[in-house]
């Protein structure tokens, strides 16, 4: 009797979650451009951004103000070309047009020595086909972005992970062989043959491609490293065309024991130096899971977003899921936070995705419903990179339904930077306030407890006063006028995510 009930039990709650409790509205078939308002590139370095917008294709792109050097595909949206050699702003306005309608939106490029002025946001391969990966997963996770419509809401890094390059002592002729070639650039396993053409491939849909690798001389899985090939890898990775990389610390400490604070800044100074000086912006992602609180420093040796926990594929929960403890403790980093330099809590692990601990084949996620969205809500307040690494070719109408809200998009990509403060936490609730560029606040209220519970918080908690204007971001809809307080009475481990604005004057 008791199987019978877990099966009813588990058939209703995949009810919920595939139709019932669908949040985001679907958008419209007018043009609706999204993502970021403001854009980081290095002067005279390559340059390539494809405008993020829903609405139904085809669909004509035009871009006021665009600068000498760039130039835009009106069919596809995608701009391509080099940042201006002169350093400054350069203000466009972008526009899409289709039979429905028209879209306007202000975007600011800064030719300037910061990349990454808003998180980036992607998809990378690990927690879906760890060892597994192959150029063929690669190319078609980029198509899937495409397709899915995820690259309409801004995800545009499609990243490799480990697991790429040779294996030093393996006797698998697809993984072994010599880790570099004779003048010492390192090779590809035999599951990547032509780097070159992957990311040539990646770049013609407009979308741009990560790459990894360790300081130390093996990876995490025991793969040729970097050591002692800094330059030169770095090099090969601009050559092969890769817009960002992975630095993992794995094996660096059992060559150099790091005894003082300059000794673990040491590779990634190092590393970020390098990046600086090629003829290509690639973004740095520090990974050494919060030694020497990175988030102090991470910024000052070039990094562009810092791991500041474990691994989230290997979280432990208790009565709450392991996203959750991993989320707590990068939320109390907000302070070190900002355009340019991001704490980065790892990846979103929803829809399919594979177990850390044996590396096993994807399967569904155990979270609830109300427990992706309230993951999807804590990172975008946090302004954490926002990379999927479930399985882009299973990806569901529920999943894309949390991953794909342009509203709550917004507020990770708010061109402030600021990550949200923790205002009140508790065992059993938590709420984080986002101050926006606009004046307005995001505010997330999470029912961290095992039943309903009403959580509300003040506007002498939030800084407010007067009448606010409340809005409903999954659900995008306008909430009415609220004075003194915001209050939601909510199911086990759900969330409200609103946007507060001063309510305009009769």
């Amino acid at each position: 009797m008791r199987a019978v009930w877990m099966i009813v039990s588990f058939c209703l709650a995949a009810a919920l979650v595939r139709g019932e409790d669908l949040r985001t509205p679907k958008p419209g078939p007018e043009p609706r451009i999204n993502g970021p308002k403001i854009y980081g590139a290095r002067p005279g370095r390559p340059f390539l951004y494809r405008i993020p917008a829903t609405g139904e294709r085809p669909m004509k792109f035009s871009a006021e103000g665009l600068p000498e050097g760039l130039s835009l595909d009106e069919d596809t949206g995608i701009i391509r070309g080099r940042t201006p050699g002169e350093r400054g702003e350069y203000r466009l306005t972008l526009r899409a047009e289709n039979r429905h309608g028209a879209d306007e939106r202000a975007f600011k490029i800064v030719a300037g020595d910061t990349l990454a002025l808003t998180p980036p946001m992607g998809w990378n391969h690990w927690y879906t086909h760890y060892y597994r990966i192959t150029d063929g997963h690669i190319r078609r996770a980029a198509k899937a972005m495409i397709d899915s419509g995820m690259a309409d809401y801004g995800y545009q890094y499609v990243n490799i992970d480990d697991c790429w390059m040779v294996k030093p002592g393996s006797d698998d002729p697809m993984i072994g062989g010599p880790a570099r070639n004779p003048d010492g650039t390192i090779r590809p396993n035999r599951h990547f043959p032509d780097m070159k053409a992957l990311t040539a491939y990646i770049h013609s849909l407009g979308l741009k491609t990560g790459i990894y690798t360790s300081p130390g001389p093996l990876t995490c899985q025991r793969y040729e490293g970097a050591w002692r090939h800094e330059e030169i890898d770095a090099r090969t990775f601009a050559e092969w065309g890769f817009d960002f990389l992975k630095y993992d610390w794995c094996s660096y400490g059992r060559v150099k024991k790091p005894e003082t604070l300059a000794d673990h800044q040491e590779p990634y100074r190092k590393m970020g130096a390098i990046l600086a000086r090629l003829d290509r912006d690639i973004v740095f992602n520090l990974c050494q899971y919060g030694r020497a609180e990175v988030w102090k420093w991470g910024r000052e040796v070039g990094g562009n977003c810092w791991r500041t926990t474990g691994d989230l594929g290997l979280a432990q929960g208790d009565r709450l899921p392991g996203f959750y403890h991993i989320g707590l403790r990068n939320a109390r980093l907000w302070e070190y936070a900002g355009p340019g330099g991001w704490n980065d809590p790892d990846y979103i692990l929803i829809g399919y995705y594979g177990e850390a601990r044996g590396m096993k084949e994807p399967r569904k996620t155990p979270l609830t419903a109300a427990e992706q969205y309230s993951y999807m809500s804590m990172w975008a307040l946090m302004a954490a990179p926002l990379f999927f690494s479930g399985d882009m070719e299973r990806l569901d109408e529920f999943t894309l339904n949390v991953l794909c809200n342009a509203e709550v998009i917004e507020v990770n990509q708010d061109a402030l930077g600021k990550q949200a403060r923790i205002v009140r936490e508790s065992g059993d609730e938590l709420i984080l306030a986002k101050p926006l560029e606009d004046g307005s606040l995001a505010v997330g209220l999470f029912n961290l407890s095992e039943g309903e519970r009403e959580i509300r918080v003040s506007w002498e908690e939030l800084g407010l006063s007067g009448p606010q204007a409340a809005r409903d971001l999954w659900r995008q809809r306008d909430l009415g006028q609220v004075r003194g307080s915001y209050a939601a009475t909510l199911p086990r481990h759900d969330v409200a995510l609103v946007r507060l604005r001063p309510a305009k004057s009769e």
